[in-house]
């Protein structure tokens, strides 16, 4: 039995110490919203963030989180206490249309907000660096880059 906190709650796992969390969270607990897409930690569509950093559920093992804290898009939003139920990153990839197929999307909102926690004020290039981890297959970077920068606005002025 493993302890884990995803989103703020606690739950006990059963599972090998080697399962991958990606596994965990979908099969086990229902949260489907971290995407499976390559299985070696090289898309980023299973991003989350462990202790407050992006981390590849794919590639992240059940015992590597033992006590951690584990957001994952369900619970975005609650991790900065927005009263309106989205997170400035959320709400600007619906304002600039970011998504076409949307699978992706999860992972580089995650990898987006953990960059922005660290650089709310971010150049084309910053943005660049911080995303070519994460594939759209779909090519949607320009108004990913433009949702990014709209949030980071957001989040500078509070």
């Amino acid at each position: 039995m493993t302890s884990i906190v995803v989103n703020k709650t606690s739950f006990d796992v059963q599972g090998r110490d080697e399962t991958p969390l990606l596994w965990v969270l979908r099969d086990t607990l229902k949260l489907s919203g971290t995407k499976y897409g390559c299985g070696s930690g090289l898309c980023g569509a299973c991003t989350v963030h462990v202790d407050g950093k992006p981390l590849r559920s794919c590639q992240t093992s059940l015992s590597e989180v033992s006590g951690k804290a584990i957001t994952t898009i369900e619970g975005l939003a609650a991790s900065v206490s927005k009263k309106d139920g989205e997170h400035p990153l959320q709400k600007a990839w619906i304002d600039e249309q970011v998504p076409q197929c949307g699978y992706c999307q999860p992972g580089q909102i995650m990898t987006a907000s953990g960059f922005l926690s660290r650089n709310n004020n971010p150049t084309d290039e910053d943005i660049d660096n911080a995303m070519r981890m994460n594939i759209c297959r779909c090519g949607t970077y320009p108004r990913l880059k433009k949702a990014i920068k709209s949030a980071a606005k957001e989040i500078q002025n509070g």
